[in-house]
């Protein structure tokens, strides 16, 4: 049965919030564990998107599954031919923009959306990286680029810094959503 099917049999199904989240390493979790399912992993991940206001969910038939992320709606690994794939293990697409958080940690924009990189691929993205002077990036320059005193470039764009409590409202998601009406 379809979602628009099931939305005729079942018109107001609850939503669901505070049961599925987003870890910084792309593993999903239910009421804190990590879902090891295969199956349940591919359904999670088949059914995940942004609601179009930010808050990004998992259909459930007629039911909208809000998910709390960890960080971004996205977790990215780098493969070692320069492509990135998300944690669903789709590719991201191309990137059109790239951020250094307050405590280091890379984020792109794709055409999939906003995500976080694996902190496992940071030394491998780093190490594609230049200064402004076309020099390879070390500890100093990644340094200044966090406190936003320096720009790093990667594959042509420029690595802009921000403060990690203000990614979600300039890369445009939720978190951590809330229901509308709090009582429900």
């Amino acid at each position: 049965m379809s979602v628009p099917e099931s939305l005729k049999v079942w018109p107001s199904v609850p939503a669901c919030y505070g049961w599925l989240s987003l870890d910084r390493r792309g593993r999903w979790r239910l009421q804190g564990e990590q879902v090891r399912h295969a199956g349940l992993q591919r359904f999670i991940g088949q059914n995940y998107g942004c609601d179009g206001a930010g808050c990004w969910v998992v259909r459930n038939g007629p039911q909208k599954v809000f998910v709390a992320l960890d960080y971004a709606p996205w977790v990215f690994r780098l493969m070692p031919d320069g492509d990135l794939l998300t944690h669903t293990g789709v590719s991201a697409g191309s990137v059109t923009s790239a951020h250094v958080d307050d405590e280091g940690a890379i984020l792109l924009v794709t055409s999939m959306g906003p995500g976080l990189l694996d902190d496992r691929d940071l030394a491998a993205l780093l190490a594609d990286c230049v200064t402004g002077f076309g020099e390879p990036v070390d500890e100093v320059a990644l340094e200044r680029a966090i406190s936003g005193a320096e720009t790093l470039w990667w594959n042509g764009l420029p690595i802009d810094a921000l403060r990690r409590d203000e990614a979600g409202d300039r890369l445009g998601f939720v978190a951590q959503p809330i229901p509308a009406d709090p009582g429900h």
